[in-house]
């Protein structure tokens, strides 16, 4: 319990105390500067996860720069109707897992995505350049998007994992740390000054009792 309008506990200052406040803070600071690491860590990896994010992000939108375009090349040449007769014959496996991740030293739960190979599906008689490519296009636009899909869990629960470490942090800097410190400097004072009472008192006994008369 605080008191208030003061960074301390309101505990006795007694000896007893004053030891189990010094262990306190002796864990407290030793605990903010593993943190404080910790944090460091995490906030460079979460950075480097990002940067992996954008770029992935500028692929993702060249590819579908071409994708699209090659996708309407392709229904102008083979028409609408037959495309459509075309891709009802055409049929892929994708496989889906949750994998763990080591990132910043932490195992995080990703993304993983297996993307077949293309093929040809439909017959060769059937077959138009167009349609090669345009399967070809967005299946590598597929690729990219499971692969930034994959670093932006792992970015989002760095960034948490940032947030939470944050307000550890912040709660050993500016409440834990100073509230001990504080605690440990009340009780210092008060034994200081018993010692000094004690002290002069017992010079004052001594002073009494030798200049006492002998009866």
């Amino acid at each position: 319990m605080l008191i208030s309008g003061m960074a301390r506990e309101n505990i006795a200052p007694t000896k007893s105390n004053l030891i189990r406040v010094k262990e306190r803070l002796t864990v407290a600071k030793e605990g903010y500067d593993l943190l404080e690491q910790k944090r460091e860590i995490l906030v460079a990896e979460l950075m480097r996860k990002v940067e992996q994010v954008k770029i992935l992000e500028r692929n993702l939108d060249a590819r579908a720069a071409k994708a699209y375009p090659c996708l309407k090349r392709m229904l102008v040449v083979v028409g609408r109707e037959k495309a459509q007769r075309l891709a009802q014959n055409v049929s892929y496996r994708f496989e889906m897992r949750e994998k763990q991740i080591i990132a910043a030293g932490m195992k995080l739960p990703g993304l993983e995505i297996r993307i077949p190979e293309a093929e040809l599906k439909y017959s060769p008689v059937n077959s138009f350049a167009e349609c090669d490519e345009t399967v070809l296009e967005f299946f590598e636009l597929l690729r990219i998007c499971t692969e930034l899909a994959a670093i932006r869990t792992i970015a989002w629960r760095l960034a948490r994992e940032v947030r939470r470490t944050q307000r550890r942090v912040n709660a050993l800097e500016k409440l834990v740390i100073p509230t001990a410190n504080d605690t440990k400097t009340y009780i210092e004072s008060e034994l200081e000054e018993r010692e000094r009472d004690s002290f002069f008192t017992s010079k004052l006994l001594k002073k009494k009792g030798v200049s006492s008369p002998a009866k």
